[in-house]
């Protein structure tokens, strides 16, 4: 179940029942299966929102225009463990074949939200010598400052996007 603490806010059980009843009222739960269920929901892009995707078990299929891409979600995530695993390690170096000691996420149009949010609450966990930068845009002045921080020779860059 999900426990939802609202001991902080002024949410009364009448401002919870007129929630629950909005919800109903806009059709949420159908929006939040066709969501799971991978059809199209991101009517701007024309495209199903597939991040529920990464949090499906093996096994799991899930069918977008008669193609089941678990398999390939599933690739993909054991790359990025196997990434993760070689640049704590050690073995993933930089040009100079100096170990990684800093990643930059750039991620434009709010894309490096999920990451940013995820390392933060994950902090206490973190590999310690790795630091993790966000840049929220190609704003000059925000990678000026991260560059006096940050040494080329082992800093890994990515740029994420939604799209």
């Amino acid at each position: 179940g999900l426990f939802l603490d609202y001991s902080k806010n002024l949410i009364t059980t009448e401002t919870r029942d007129l929630l629950v009843s909005l919800a109903g009222e806009v059709g949420l739960k159908d929006a939040i299966k066709a969501q799971y269920d991978g059809e199209l929901v991101n009517s701007s892009e024309g495209r199903p929102a597939l991040h529920t995707a990464l949090r499906r078990p093996v096994g799991d299929k899930l069918k977008v225009n008669g193609v089941d891409v678990m398999p390939d979600v599933h690739r993909v995530l054991n790359q990025m463990t196997e990434l993760v695993g070689r640049i704590h390690d050690g073995l993933w170096r930089g040009y100079t074949e100096k170990p990684i000691t800093d990643v930059v996420n750039i991620g434009i149009g709010g894309s490096f939200l999920g990451p940013e949010l995820v390392s933060e609450a994950l902090v206490a966990y973190a590999h310690k010598g790795v630091r993790c930068h966000y840049l929220a845009n190609i704003d000059g002045s925000e990678f000026h400052e991260l560059s006096m921080k940050i040494r080329a020779e082992t800093t890994l860059f990515i740029v994420s996007s939604k799209s």
